[in-house]
């Protein structure tokens, strides 16, 4: 029997992204009904592989009601049966399929930060345990009407662009993805000796001390589609000015024209030409998320425009992102906050990257 494009999927998901092994117990979350033709498919592949498979479904506006109606106790509470579920599932595939991109735009601001800050050791936990090799995750999108129009694409036309950003077009997406990884892991291995990463471009120049820190290839493991090259700084050691053109989407709001200044690894200043509040809400959420989490370069060319959809944006081909907070242990981060905003800067309008004073990147390309 032929494949389904679904069936395609969920072999990467399960094979290559989360390596399922007989034994697992895997965790399928799913945002909506919407994302039932790939849970299904999950499902199928992961009892072939000798997995334990459970699935966990929601919908968007249960967090809309939560942030709306919770007291302070329960913005705090973590529930101990999804804190076992951290502390113990094997592989963790999340699936998002959004009815509604902006059910939380209109959020208390105070509760979203205190909420954040709640479940944070939750995240934390899975840093580490994907860290020390004892859990693997990777989050994955479907088509929706909600991300075609926050695209600005027909559902027929938004779907092809996922499926081609995943390169589930192609016979064998995993070769694709491998060939990436390739490409990356030598550019990595480059940026493993360098000490000192300088970006410039529109009111941009900035440094980050990336001494010691390992740079890492993004190739479909973590996130799906994927395409990226990042690290962890060395906390006190950024320093700068930094301006994100792109629009910044983040849990339902935006913010743009975002522009940054930051002194010994802090943001100092930030302002924005719309959603400044939201953006200093976030940016005080916890004591670490004025911290840098991380630095990337995207690069997956099939993705060349903002669709509001960060696991999408931050893989754009010649664009950069910095994400604000949390920081991944296994680069050697040591940052933890409950925010992770990556926020996505457009590099092919005269943008560089230099690595120890040479130039290594430029108008979104890489030159060695």
């Amino acid at each position: 029997m032929q494949k389904t494009i679904w069936d395609k999927y969920a072999e990467v998901l399960v094979d290559y992204s989360t390596d399922v092994q007989k034994g697992d117990l895997v965790m399928i979350r799913a945002e909506s009904i919407y994302a039932k033709d790939l849970i299904k498919a999950v499902y199928k592949r992961v009892l072939e592989k000798g997995g334990n498979p459970m699935v966990r479904t929601s919908f968007g506006d249960l967090a809309e009601v939560f942030l709306k109606y919770a007291s302070d106790d329960q913005l705090d509470y973590v529930d101990p049966i999804t804190k076992l579920e951290y502390e113990t599932v094997d592989k963790y595939i999340s699936i998002g399929a959004p009815l509604n991109t902006k059910n939380m735009a209109r959020a208390d601001l105070t509760k979203l930060a205190r909420r954040g800050k709640a479940t944070k050791p939750l995240s934390e936990m899975l840093m580490k345990r994907s860290a020390d090799g004892t859990a693997k995750w990777v989050i994955a999108d479907v088509p929706t009407h909600a991300l075609a129009q926050e695209a600005k694409m027909s559902f027929d036309e938004y779907s092809e662009f996922l499926f081609k950003s995943c390169y589930l077009d192609l016979d064998d997406p995993v070769a694709k993805l491998k060939e990436l990884d390739k490409k990356q892991t030598e550019w990595a291995n480059y940026l493993n000796n360098v000490k000192e990463v300088r970006i410039t471009g529109e009111k941009t120049d900035i440094t980050f001390n990336v001494e010691g820190r390992k740079w890492i290839s993004c190739s479909g493991v973590n996130n799906y589609p994927d395409g990226e090259v990042f690290t962890s700084p060395v906390e006190d050691g950024i320093n700068g000015e930094i301006y994100f053109d792109y629009p910044q989407n983040y849990r339902g709001n935006s913010a743009q024209g975002v522009h940054l200044w930051i002194e010994n690894g802090k943001v100092v200043k930030a302002e924005a030409d719309k959603g400044e509040e939201f953006l200093n809400a976030m940016l005080n959420m916890d004591e670490g998320s004025r911290g840098i989490g991380e630095i990337a370069i995207g690069t997956n060319d099939e993705i060349q425009e903002i669709t509001g959809n960060i696991l999408f944006d931050e893989k754009i081909g010649g664009a950069i992102h910095m994400a604000v907070g949390a920081s991944y242990p296994e680069t050697g981060g040591k940052n933890v906050s409950g925010l992770h905003w990556d926020l996505i800067k457009n590099m092919k309008n005269g943008g560089k990257i230099f690595a120890d004073g040479k130039l290594i990147y430029e108008n979104g390309k890489m030159i060695i």
